[in-house]
């Protein structure tokens, strides 16, 4: 899309990767986990005493809710991306405080073994994990380390005969770290840089059990939301860790990391849209039956307005959560920004639903009772970790960049020798050509049924200008677009949102051509979205070659820079003028 073209194939048509046995076997699951949260669970308790209850997590234990997507040799339910996305949804629809408790626990904290583990560690630590009341976690995030993994400060110095590592360091913010018997675990370590023949510092990933000695843990962190999950600083001292419990390569740490969150992102899209339909059916709840003025509620414009946009966004979340799942189970290993997208996506609008749930139920929804407040408190982590949203969009934005960026430069080296980059030339130059005059371009009517063309339309504008603007900012920044951060943030923006409506127009074509129930509302939602989404868009994209936006970014930095000068507000008091 950055280039202004669209490949299609992980987009439609919409995948549907199950087959009827695995349908039938989450299907199997759905209602013990809806029991289980409804009849067993209780998230206003485990809220109000900051800690799930031992018979809760015994009980999800052996529902198999720890180990979802662990073979079934190593005692786990053996469920694909697609499988677990769906039991997710269940999680976020009552509980996002246990989520956090399964969630750290299998999509990042011994997601590293699944990924990258030796038989040797899978059959090690995969069962105890899976069904042995062994818990994991993902200790990757330090004081000084935050979104830049890379400044960690634990260090691992290798034994002299090569049989261990010796760990000493600490990490901060560890969601199960106050119990986790077994930690994927990153720290700086001496390797040999082929390239210069000198020993460098480079980040190893290590399996930790606390069992080796030496790991402990502080308090459980007091929170804003997500009470229930046991949040913790741990301390490695001197820990001793056999070498054959390196997790990949030696000095590939970073790239382990990376892949872990990046394989795990994707729940977080699933989570969160059972997260918003949930407070969907509070607030239509109490729509249908408030009366004010003589009338329902539900009859004012400005609920029915309230009430469209949540779904609009629900449904555009949960789109893109089992796009991206399912592209997953079918085999696709590209699927980094869409994770990205879905993330931010996912966390925003799910935020923005909640709040317009809890205005719309008015004072009640102030109230604890209603539990629109204890989901907003836990909500507002979402935009935080895993990826800050703000370093999320610059990946999004830079990745597309770079690769468009490339793409002119291959274009640049055929120029120096024409005449054997003829064919090149002239293609490039037709494609080109016919978009400046609105002929070719990106074209979706094919992949659309008959209802959803004007939307296609729209969208496919908003590709072919996506791919104008960036290449217009390529060629005036270079290297330096690094640097224009507001600008990349606009690029980010018009990228989510045409992700959004690319799944939607895909995901409800699908309703159509199987002529489900659901199929013209979800034709209503897709329609919507377009108009929004792409208004929302283009605007991104025009102010990204604004020539106003100069002007507002140097304004930007100096009230910025004023304002962290004085360490707050600067500004004449009002009444003293001093």
């Amino acid at each position: 899309m950055h280039r202004g073209i669209l490949a299609s194939k992980e987009v439609f048509p919409y995948p549907d990767v199950l087959t009827l046995e695995q349908k039938e076997t989450v299907d199997s699951m759905l209602d013990p986990f809806q029991r289980f949260f409804t009849e067993v669970n209780n998230a206003g308790r485990n809220d109000e005493n900051s800690v799930v209850d031992d018979n809760t997590l015994k009980n999800l234990w052996e529902l198999g809710g720890m180990g979802i997507q662990v073979p079934s040799e190593y005692g786990g339910l053996g469920m694909n991306n697609t499988q677990y996305a769906r039991l997710c949804q269940i999680v976020g629809a009552h509980d996002l405080g246990l989520g956090i408790v399964l969630g750290a626990h299998q999509s990042i904290g011994f997601k590293g073994i699944m990924l990258y583990g030796t038989p040797e560690q899978k059959e090690k630590y995969l069962p105890k994990v899976a069904s042995e009341t062994v818990y994991a976690a993902f200790a990757l995030t330090e004081p000084s380390s935050g979104s830049d993994a890379n400044s960690i400060r634990s260090r691992a110095v290798k034994s002299a005969d090569g049989k261990h590592y010796v760990l000493n360091g600490s990490k901060i913010w560890i969601s199960n770290g106050g119990w986790a018997e077994v930690m994927t675990v990153f720290a700086q370590t001496e390797q040999l840089d082929k390239k210069t023949g000198q020993m460098k510092d480079k980040v190893t990933a290590f399996i930790v059990e606390r069992a080796f000695g030496g790991v402990t843990s502080g308090q459980p962190e007091k929170k804003m939301g997500i009470k229930a999950s046991n949040t913790a600083e741990v301390y490695f001292d001197n820990v001793k860790i056999p070498i054959e419990n390196v997790l990949g390569k030696e000095g590939e740490g970073f790239k382990v990391a990376v892949n872990i969150l990046n394989s795990g992102r994707f729940g977080m899209g699933a989570t969160l849209s059972g997260t918003m339909k949930k407070c969907i059916e509070i607030a239509t709840e109490h729509a249908n039956n408030r009366v004010q003025f003589g009338q329902k509620i539900k009859t004012f414009g400005t609920i029915q307005e309230k009430l469209a946009r949540m779904n609009i966004l629900q449904y555009a979340t949960e789109s893109m959560a089992f796009m991206i799942a399912q592209n997953m189970d079918s085999g696709s290993q590209d699927y980094h920004l869409e994770t990205a997208i879905s993330k931010i996506y996912a966390s925003e609008c799910a935020w923005q639903v909640c709040d317009e749930a809890i205005q719309i139920l008015g004072g009640m929804g102030f109230m604890r009772e209603t539990g629109l407040e204890r989901i907003m408190r836990d909500l507002r982590i979402f935009r935080i970790f895993e990826g800050t949203n703000e370093v999320l969009r610059l990946f999004v934005a830079l990745s597309g960049v770079q690769y468009a960026g490339n793409h002119l430069k291959e274009l640049q080296r055929a120029f120096k020798n024409p005449a054997a980059n003829l064919g090149f030339i002239f293609k490039e130059a037709s494609r080109r050509a016919t978009s400046t005059i609105g002929l070719g371009g990106t074209d979706l009517s094919a992949n659309v049924v008959p209802e959803l063309q004007e939307s296609a339309k729209k969208t496919a504008a908003c590709i072919d200008l996506f791919g104008k603007t960036t290449e217009e900012v390529i060629m005036k920044y270079n290297k330096n677009i690094i640097n224009e951060q507001i600008i990349l943030n606009h690029l980010a923006n018009a990228a989510i949102e045409i992700y959004a409506m690319m799944a939607t127009l895909s995901r409800s074509t699908r309703s159509v051509q199987l002529n489900l129930p659901t199929a013209q509302h979800e034709l209503n939602l897709t329609k919507a979205l377009a108009i929004q989404g792409s208004e929302r868009a283009t605007l991104h994209l025009r102010k990204a070659t604004s020539g106003q936006l100069k002007s507002e970014n140097t304004l930007t930095s100096l009230i910025s820079e004023k304002v962290c000068e004085e360490n707050g507000v600067h500004s004449t008091d009002v009444i003293g003028l001093n």
